[in-house]
């Protein structure tokens, strides 16, 4: 019987054969993405905000401060975001309105950038491209698979540029890791995992209603939209994300940022195979009917992909890329390699089951073959990146600005986006239907 378990046997194989480690880390410089000269009057990009709410306010306030950048109106349909909108800008006669039509009509906006409730993204981008305007629309890109696909028609057939805000796409860190990915640094990928948790009532969406929300200063008929007409509520209007008559939930809020820099950092542009996912009401018992944690298991092509997402505790945002090589793990401010050779590093275990001679002139032969020379020991170097944060919305904005200028494409199009939606409309559709679905290209369905 051996004095070890297997878990100590492999760890003191693994010492044995690696030596000691090393580790280097590289910080990742960003390039100037603009210059410091303030653009002419006649080359500046002048656009329209459409929803001054928690993420719109933050967008409407990166755009401006970017160079050349000019808002010239903003729409909402509560009209404190309109006394919002003009303290953001600094100005204080700022064209404000409830109706986003009157936007598309001005002749001032080159593009709009758009942060409404999911289930107002189509109308809103389809109404955009059909006006000849270009439009930023935050993620998920839809509400559900049947928007997605008329939002991409759409987009194709008036050839407007439309590029959705998931900022993963324009990280020095996630480029950093799409690069080594490419290269062959982890070797054959074999699983991906990401998670995301928090553990606070405004991580799950218990956001407090502006204390004077009313009918008289909200639009609230038609804030309701396409969803079942019900009676002025004030947390369904700042707390939609629970609710699938309005969102997209867990899904539409976080995991398509998992599933958008996972996509861009492997160059995929497809959307899943196949998804099973599991969850459930666990902690937030608020009556929304949207889970609180949900676990979501894909198939791209053959490759498994793991998704974790969760309101009970903290868990910050992390990516594993899992290959024959070693371990590349993306987070928020930076990334890690970490080697593996794949090869065994002792003697294999199973030969507790040889007799003694046997056993003794296996280990014998095994040493003779694979014991490193002296001064020849490999030392498996760890490799670390550190970066700005991949949340910085600015870059992702300003690819957009430019595109408007250029017409040159954007990596986060209609088309990507339509992706990244379906996996997070398959993962709701699965726990919804308690069974595995897939994306039948076909009839644009989910089916089971």
């Amino acid at each position: 019987m051996s004095k070890y378990s297997r878990r100590e046997f492999l760890g003191l194989g693994a010492a044995a054969a690696s030596g000691s480690w090393a580790s280097r880390t590289f910080l990742l410089e960003p390039e100037s993405l603009w210059s410091s000269e303030i653009p002419a009057a006649t080359d500046r990009v002048r656009f329209g905000m459409i929803g001054v709410g928690m993420q719109g306010s933050g967008l409407l306030a990166d755009a401006i401060e970017l160079p050349g950048i000019e808002c010239v109106a903003a729409c909402d349909l509560y009209d404190g975001r309109h006394t919002l909108a003009r303290e953001i800008t600094g100005k204080p006669d700022l064209p404000v309105t409830r109706r986003y039509h009157e936007l598309l009509e001005n002749r001032e906006i080159d593009c709009l950038v758009a942060a409404v409730p999911d289930h107002w993204h189509k109308q809103v981008v389809v109404d955009a491209v059909n006006a000849g305007k270009d439009i930023y629309c935050e993620k998920p890109m839809s509400h559900t698979a049947a928007d997605g696909a008329a939002m991409l028609e759409a987009a194709q057939k008036t050839g407007r540029i439309v590029q959705i805000g998931s900022q993963r796409v324009s990280s020095l860190i996630c480029k950093k890791a799409k690069e080594l990915i490419a290269q062959g640094t982890i070797g054959d990928l074999v699983l991906v995992e990401g998670w995301l948790g928090r553990n606070d009532p405004t991580g799950a969406w218990e956001y407090p209603p502006p204390p004077d929300l009313s009918p008289e200063n909200l639009d609230w008929d038609t804030w309701q939209g396409t969803a079942p007409k019900k009676a002025f509520d004030p947390y369904a209007f700042a707390r939609w994300r629970c609710w699938k008559e309005y969102g997209t939930g867990l899904a539409g809020d976080l995991l398509v940022h998992l599933i958008s820099g996972m996509m861009f950092m492997l160059s995929i542009n497809e959307p899943p195979k196949q998804a099973t996912s599991v969850g459930g009401i666990l902690r937030w018992k608020d009556g929304r009917n949207m889970p609180d944690v949900q676990a979501t298991i894909y198939y791209y092509g053959q490759l498994p992909v793991y998704m974790r997402l969760n309101q009970g505790t903290e868990m910050p945002e992390t990516y594993r890329f899992q290959g024959s090589k070693g371990i590349l793990e993306v987070t928020e401010f930076g990334l890690s390699y970490t080697p593996q050779s794949g090869k065994d590093s002792a003697p294999s275990y199973y030969d507790a089951g040889f007799p003694k001679e046997m056993r003794t002139g296996y280990e014998k032969q095994w040493h003779e073959e694979n014991d490193p020379k002296l001064g020849q020991e490999p030392m498996p170097e760890s490799i670390s990146f550190r970066g700005p944060d991949y949340d910085d919305m600015k870059p992702h904005l300003w690819t957009f600005f430019q595109a408007v200028k250029s017409r040159n494409p954007v990596v986060e199009d209609a088309l990507f986006g339509h992706h990244a939606a379906l996996a997070c409309h398959m993962a709701n559709e699965s726990y919804f239907r308690q069974k595995a679905v897939w994306w039948d290209q076909a009839t644009k369905t989910i089916k089971s």
